[in-house]
C-alpha cells in the first residue's frame, strides 16, 4: 500500500505552515438548563470531536479539576464550563453512549479528569494516538497530527490560561473550540484513505 501521509514532521516545518482554526458557531453552556439542548444537537451527530481543559496549577503535587468540556460537531462547538454546571447525567450519558464516537488525543487522561468528577461508564471513545500509526504516523501530539493529516498548525497559546475565568475570551473560546473539532477532522481524513497497517479496534470502552 502506497503511503499516503509522512512519518513525522518537524517543529520548524509546521510553524511554516498556515494557521487553522474553526470557523463555525461556539456555544458557551455555563447554564445547567442549557445541557440538555446542546446534548440533543450533539445527539444528531455520530462522530464529536472531544477535548477538555483544566485550569493549570503551579503547585507541584497539585491538579486542578476539570474546568471545561469541548465537543465539536461540523458546524457547532459546545464548550461546557463544568466548573459552573457540574457534570450533569446528561452529558454523562452521551460520553457513556455505543452511538456516538467522541474523538481526540489524550482521551485517556482525559476521561480521568472527568470520572473524577463524577463516575461514568465511557463509550466508543476513539483514541487518535492508536490510529495513527496504522498510517505509518508516529507522531503523537494533536498539534502535529493536524500538520500532518490537516496541512495546517493550530496555536497553543491559550493552553496555560485561566480556565475558570469569570468570563473565557475569545481567544479561549477559539482555542477550546479548534482543539475538540481538529480532532474530529484528522479522523476524517484518515478515514479517507486506506490504512497501511491491518484494522484493529481503537474503541476504548471501559477507560
Amino acid at each position: 500500500m502506497e503511503r499516503v501521509y509522512v512519518e513525522s514532521i518537524l517543529n520548524e516545518e509546521v510553524s511554516q505552515l498556515p494557521i487553522g482554526a474553526f470557523r463555525g458557531k461556539i456555544v458557551v453552556v455555563d447554564r445547567p438548563e442549557d445541557v440538555a439542548s446542546a446534548c440533543e444537537q450533539l445527539r444528531q451527530n455520530p462522530l464529536i470531536g472531544f477535548d477538555t481543559e483544566t485550569r493549570p496549577s503551579f503547585t507541584k503535587g497539585h491538579t486542578n479539576k476539570v474546568s471545561l468540556l469541548q465537543l465539536s460537531i461540523a458546524d457547532t462547538a459546545y464548550l461546557f464550563r463544568l466548573n459552573r454546571i457540574g457534570f450533569p447525567e446528561t452529558l454523562r450519558a452521551l460520553l457513556s453512549s455505543r452511538e456516538h464516537a467522541k474523538i481526540g488525543v489524550g482521551v485517556y487522561d482525559d476521561v480521568r479528569g472527568l470520572r473524577a468528577l463524577h463516575r461514568f461508564q465511557p463509550q466508543n471513545f476513539i483514541e487518535l494516538q492508536n490510529v495513527a500509526p496504522r498510517y505509518g504516523i508516529t507522531e503523537k501530539s494533536l498539534r502535529k497530527l493536524a500538520a500532518i493529516i490537516l496541512h495546517f498548525r493550530i496555536s497553543k497559546a491559550q493552553r496555560l490560561s485561566n480556565w475558570e475565568a469569570q468570563q473565557l475570551t475569545p481567544a479561549q473560546q477559539l482555542y477550546a473550540a479548534t482543539d475538540a473539532w481538529v480532532g474530529r477532522e484528522i479522523y476524517i481524513g484518515l478515514s479517507k484513505v486506506p490504512p497501511l497497517a491491518p484494522s484493529e479496534s481503537c474503541l476504548t470502552t471501559d477507560l
